[in-house]
């Protein structure tokens, strides 16, 4: 079975708890960074990270998008959504599929 992992601020991604996801709470960028590495390290397929910490961890984030695995998917926190988990997956698709295939609001 596939594990699953969320990484965020505790607000935001206790209630994933109930889902049976496993939370990482992180902080700052140094955490968010070794978070994911170690998360990728123990076979986790999915990573899903909270916009805020994703800005923390652009870099790390990048590392793992061209692999199979894991999946890292940026969601939205408690704030709100900045509407960086779209741009990530219109990135994704152009990538894939060479065009922009969902249209701008």
């Amino acid at each position: 079975m596939s594990k699953v992992g969320i990484i965020g601020d505790k607000d935001s991604i206790l209630g994933f708890l109930a889902l049976g996801i496993d939370v990482f709470p992180a902080y700052n960028a140094d955490e968010v960074k070794k978070t994911i590495h170690g998360l990728a390290e123990k076979d986790y397929a999915i990573i899903y990270i909270t916009e805020q910490a994703s800005l923390m961890a652009k870099d790390s984030i990048a590392k793992y998008k061209d692999f199979e695995l894991p999946a890292i998917i940026v969601i939205p926190g408690v704030e709100g959504s900045m509407g960086l988990g779209m741009n990530e997956l219109r990135e994704s698709a152009k990538r894939a599929i060479g065009a922009d295939i969902l249209f701008s609001e």
